[in-house]
C-alpha cells in the first residue's frame, strides 16, 4: 500500500465533520505506538517528520520506516513533512514520496509568505504532493519552531492568501501553543476568529500546538522523576468545538514527547537491572499507543479508515 493523498483525507474529514490525527515520529517505537492505535480504531493517520526529526534520525530512516507501516497497514497512513523552512529539505521529501509538505512562512513577512508557498506549491503538485501552509504565528517553542507570542490569523488575509498561492491546507493560529507549557493561565482558543475565518476560506483548517497534555501522564511521569510543574494543554472541549467549525487536521507531538518519556522512566524505575533497550523501550511504545488511542477518540475519526 502506498502513502494516501493527504488532501483526499483532509477533504473527506471536512465533508464528515471530523479531524485527522497527524503524529510526530523520531524513531520505530513512536510510529508503531501510532500506527497500531490507528489500526485498532480503523481510523486514518497522517505520520509526520519535522527539520527537527530529520536531523536526529535522517530522513531516508525515517521514509523508510513509515513506507513499512504503510504497506503492512490496513488503514490509509500518509506521511507528511512538518514545519519545513528549508527549502532544500522541503524538495527532498517531495522527490522521496512524502503525501504532503508544509511550507512554514508564518515568521515572514505577508508577501514573502505568499512568494516562498506558492513556490513551494508550484514544485509539490508537479509530484502530486499537496501543500499545508501558515498564516499567523502560535506560541511556544518545539523542535526547531519558536515564536515569543502569537500572532492571529487574519481571516480576509487568510482567503487572499490561500487564493494567491494555492496551498491545499491551511495550519491558522487561533491562540493554541508549541511545547508543554502552552498556557501561563486558563487555556482559552479563539472560537469566535475560527468561525470567521472558516467563512472566508473554504481550504481543510489545521490546528497547530493542540497537545491536550494528560494529566494522568504528567502524574506518571513525576512520579519516576520528572519535573513538570506548570505544565498544560489545549481541553478536550476546546478541540471538539475546533473541529465542529472546520478544523481538519489536529497536530499532536507533546502528548507523544510524555508518554514516552513516562514509559522509560517507568520501566527503569521498576527494572533497574535491565540494561536491554527492548526491554525499556516496550513500555514507552505501549505508552505512545495509549495517548494516540485517546487521541484519536477525540478528532472523531475513529472508524473512518
Amino acid at each position: 500500500m502506498a502513502f494516501a493523498n493527504t488532501k483526499q483525507l483532509l477533504q473527506k474529514a471536512q465533508r464528515g465533520k471530523y479531524a485527522i490525527g497527524h503524529f510526530n515520529i523520531n524513531n520505530l517505537e513512536i510510529l508503531q505506538g501510532i500506527v497500531a492505535a490507528a489500526e485498532k480504531l480503523k481510523a486514518p493517520v497522517i505520520l509526520s517528520t519535522s527539520e527537527g526529526a530529520i536531523q536526529y534520525a535522517g530522513m531516508d530512516y525515517l521514509v523508510c520506516l513509515a513506507q513499512t507501516a504503510a504497506k503492512k497497514a490496513k488503514i490509509p497512513i500518509a506521511l507528511h513533512l512538518d514545519h519545513g523552512r528549508d527549502l532544500r529539505v522541503i524538495k527532498k521529501a517531495i522527490n522521496l514520496g512524502y503525501s504532503s509538505v508544509m511550507f512554514d512562512g508564518s515568521h515572514l513577512p505577508f508577501e514573502e509568505n505568499v512568494k516562498l508557498t506558492k513556490k513551494v506549491v508550484q514544485w509539490a503538485h508537479r509530484k502530486g504532493v499537496s501543500v499545508e501552509a501558515e498564516l499567523g504565528t502560535i506560541g511556544g517553542a518545539e523542535d526547531l519552531v519558536s515564536a515569543r507570542k502569537i500572532l492571529y490569523t487574519d481571516p480576509q488575509q487568510a482567503a487572499e492568501f490561500v487564493k494567491k498561492t494555492g496551498c491545499d491546507f491551511l495550519a491558522v493560529a487561533i491562540g493554541t501553543s508549541h511545547g508543554a507549557y502552552k498556557f501561563s493561565d486558563t487555556a482559552y482558543l479563539r472560537i469566535d476568529l475560527l468561525k470567521e475565518i472558516k467563512k472566508k476560506v473554504k481550504v481543510p483548517l489545521v490546528l497547530h500546538g493542540a497537545s491536550g497534555v494528560s494529566l494522568s501522564l504528567i502524574k506518571e511521569a513525576e512520579k519516576y522523576g520528572a519535573q513538570l510543574s506548570g505544565v498544560s494543554g489545549v481541553p478536550d472541549a476546546q478541540i471538539r468545538e475546533a473541529i465542529k467549525l472546520g478544523i481538519c487536521k489536529i497536530n499532536t507531538d507533546t502528548d507523544l514527547r510524555l508518554a514516552f518519556d513516562a514509559g522509560v522512566r517507568k520501566a527503569l524505575a521498576e527494572h533497574p537491572k535491565d540494561f536491554d533497550p527492548r526491554q525499556i523501550l516496550a513500555p514507552a511504545r505501549e505508552a505512545i499507543q495509549k495517548i494516540a488511542e485517546e487521541r484519536i477518540k477525540l478528532f472523531g475519526s475513529e472508524g473512518k479508515g
